[in-house]
């Protein structure tokens, strides 16, 4: 699941798998979450940079905190992830999908052909 060889920070790799995890629904509303030190020692990473990720997650109000009792979801975690992936990572990846094909010389009709194909090819697995 970490990639230490990624340029992306193994907080935020935490934080990211989290959110997937709440979209997958392995994590429910108002459901515990794993603690920093359960993060730790499934990721064998220090207690802290776990701790990194939970606080990234609970600062954009994906995650809210009981004292002494852990991290829970909240009730409109799934909707902040949809909106943020949406746009701020879908929207980074047509554009470097865009620029590529353009450096490529593909069409615009092309391109969306091949989306379509992808789309296709993803629907029959």
């Amino acid at each position: 699941m970490l990639n230490t060889d990624s340029t992306k920070p193994i907080y935020v790799q935490i934080a990211d798998w989290i959110e997937s995890e709440i979209l997958n629904g392995h994590f429910e509303n108002d459901g515990k979450v794993y603690s920093q030190y359960q993060l730790a020692e499934m990721y064998t990473i220090n207690p802290a940079t776990a701790a990194k990720g939970l606080n990234l997650l609970v600062d954009e109000n994906i995650l809210y905190k009981k004292r002494g009792l852990g991290m829970f979801v909240s009730g409109d975690a799934k909707e902040i992830i949809i909106n943020k992936r949406k746009n701020q990572t879908l929207k980074r990846l047509v554009r470097e999908l865009v620029l590529e094909a353009n450096r490529l010389q593909i069409s615009e009709i092309e391109l969306i052909e091949m989306i379509k194909m992808a789309n296709n090819q993803e629907a029959e697995q």
